[in-house]
C-alpha cells in the first residue's frame, strides 16, 4: 500500500528505475531488522578508537556519556555569523547573547577538534586568500590567535585523529594538516568536485563521502591509500515541492502539511550535508534542489533510495538514542534565499526510512545548520537568511527564536556526548 502526501507517492523505491536512470520522489526500501544474534566485530584502520556496537555507530554519542575531556566546558551555543564576521555565544539555559567576538574573514563553522580540546570557527574568506581558522577556548568560551590557513570552507578530522581536513572548496581540494599547529601534510586534489564541502566516514574510518554541491555528486576518498575512489552522480525525483513567492504557509496553532509539488526541472541536484546510518551502511545526503535525502550505499557507492522532507533539505543531524534523523529544510531552492522562506523540520525514523514528524516555522524561516543538546531535548539550528537561532522542542516541534548576527550558519552545541569528533558542527562518535 502507498499513501499520497501532496503529489508523492510514499513506498518502497524502485531499483530498477534507479538502474535506468529514473529517480521518483518515494521513500527508499526499508533497513533490514537487527539479527538476533550478536554483530560481528567492525575491523577499524590502526589508530581509530574501537566501534563498541557495530549496529549502532552512534551509541556513544548518546545521552549521559560525557567525555571527561569536555569537565569543566561551558554550556555554550557557539555562532558564526557569515556576513558580520564575529561569533555570537548564546547561553542556553537563559536563551541569552552572553559574548560576542570578532574572528577571520566569512566564518562559516563552529568545528570541535578531535580530542574535544578546542573549537575552530573557519574562516573561508571566500574570493580573498586570507582565510583562517580561529581556535575558541571551550573552558571560557573566548577565542585565541587566528592561524592563516587556505579556504578552510569546513573542516573535519580523520578517525584515527591524525590529521585536520580542512575542505578548501573554492580549490576543489581537500588539505590534510597537522589537527593542532595546521601545518600542511597533504592534499588530495577533487577536480570532479566542485562547491566539496560537507562529509561523513565509514564506520570503519577506511573512506568517506564528500559531498559536490555545484555538481550535484559525491566523491569517494580512500584515506589510507590517500586517492579518489570515484564519483557518484545523484538521481533527481519526478517531482520536488514548489517553491512559493510571497511568504511561508505555516501558521502559528495551525496544522501544517508540505505544500503543492511540481516537475523537478533541475538538471542536477545540490546535495549538502551527508551522515551515516546508525549500521554504518547507508549514506543520507540532503539536497537543496531535490527537496529530500538521496539514500547511498556507502561500500557499493550507489544510490539505493529517495526520501522526500521538504523544500530546500540542507542539514542532517542524528537523535541521541540513535533511532531518528533529523533534516533541516531551508526552505528555498536558493543558495541566497529570502527572508521568511517555507522552512522546516523533518523527522526520519532510522529504520523505515519514513518521515514520521515535519515541524514548521510559524511565520516563516530557514534552518539550516547546528546540532542537538547534550541531553537530546532541544535542536538547535541557524537561520541562514533570517539572523536568527531556532531551538525546537524535539518531542513537539514547537521552536523559540534568538536575534543573533549576519548571516548565522554553522552553530555549535557544546559539550556533547561522545568520545571523538570527525568534525563539522559537532559529528562525534
Amino acid at each position: 500500500m502507498h499513501r499520497m502526501l501532496k503529489g508523492y507517492a510514499i513506498g518502497a523505491t524502485s531499483l530498477a528505475a534507479l538502474a535506468a536512470g529514473t529517480m521518483v520522489g518515494v521513500v527508499g526500501a526499508q533497513a533490514p531488522a537487527p539479527q538476533a544474534s550478536a554483530p560481528a566485530a567492525v575491523t577499524t584502520v590502526p589508530g581509530m578508537p574501537p566501534v563498541p556496537d557495530p549496529r549502532n555507530a552512534y551509541s556513544e554519542t548518546a545521552s549521559g556519556k560525557m567525555s571527561p575531556a569536555v569537565a569543566g566546558h561551558l554550556e555554550r551555543i557557539y555562532v558564526p555569523n557569515l556576513r558580520s564576521n564575529d561569533v555570537y555565544v548564546i547561553d542556553p539555559a537563559t536563551l541569552k547573547v552572553v559574548d560576542r567576538f570578532k574572528v577571520g574573514i566569512g566564518p562559516q563553522h563552529i568545528v570541535p577538534s578531535w580530542d574535544l580540546s578546542t573549537l575552530w570557527a573557519t574562516n573561508n574568506a571566500e574570493r580573498r586568500t586570507d582565510g583562517s581558522l580561529t581556535p575558541i577556548d571551550p573552558r571560557t568560551g573566548k577565542p585565541g590567535k587566528s592561524v592563516p590557513v587556505d579556504d578552510p570552507y569546513n573542516m573535519y578530522f580523520t578517525p584515527d585523529g591524525k590529521s585536520a581536513i580542512v575542505v578548501a572548496e573554492a580549490r576543489k581540494r581537500l588539505d590534510f594538516r597537522d589537527p593542532k599547529s595546521m601545518q600542511l601534510q597533504y592534499s588530495i586534489d577533487t577536480p570532479g568536485c566542485p562547491g566539496i564541502n560537507h562529509a561523513d566516514f565509514s564506520i570503519d574510518g577506511r573512506f568517506a563521502l564528500f559531498t559536490c554541491e555545484f555538481a550535484g555528486t559525491l566523491v569517494k576518498i580512500d584515506l589510507p591509500a590517500r586517492k579518489v575512489l570515484g564519483y557518484l552522480k545523484l538521481q533527481m525525483p519526478e517531482r520536488r515541492f514548489k517553491e512559493v513567492p510571497g511568504g511561508p504557509r505555516a501558521k502559528a496553532g495551525q496544522p501544517w502539511e508540505p505544500g503543492e509539488t511540481e516537475i523537478c526541472t533541475a538538471q542536477r541536484g545540490m546535495p549538502q550535508d551527508i551522515r551515516i546510518s546508525p549500521d554504518g551502511k547507508r549514506f543520507y545526503v540532503a539536497d537543496m534542489h531535490a527537496d529530500g535525502v538521496h539514500v547511498v550505499d556507502g561500500d557499493a557507492f550507489k544510490q539505493v533510495g529517495f526520501i522526500p522532507t521538504g523544500l530546500g533539505a540542507h542539514g542532517l543531524y542524528p537523535s541521541r538514542d540513535g533511532r531518528q534523523l533529523y533534516v533541516a529544510n531551508r526552505g528555498s531552492h536558493k543558495v541566497h534565499g529570502p527572508k521568511n522562506g517555507d522552512g522546516s523540520v523533518s523527522v526520519i525514523d532510522f529504520a523505515s526510512e519514513k518521515v514520521v514528524a515535519r515541524w514548521p516555522v510559524p511565520g516563516g524561516g530557514s534552518p539550516d545548520m547546528g546540532n542537538i543538546s547534550a541531553d537530546g531535548r532541544w535542536l538547535w539550528l541557524a537561520a541562514r537568511y533570517d539572523d536568527v537561532v531556532y531551538r525546537f522542542d524535539t518531542t513537539s516541534g514547537a521552536v523559540v527564536q534568538i536575534q543573533v548576527g549576519a548571516e548565522p550558519h554553522g552553530l555549535t552545541v557544546w559539550p556533547q556526548p561522545g568520545r571523538y569528533s570527525v568534525g563539522h558542527t559537532g559529528n562525534l562518535r
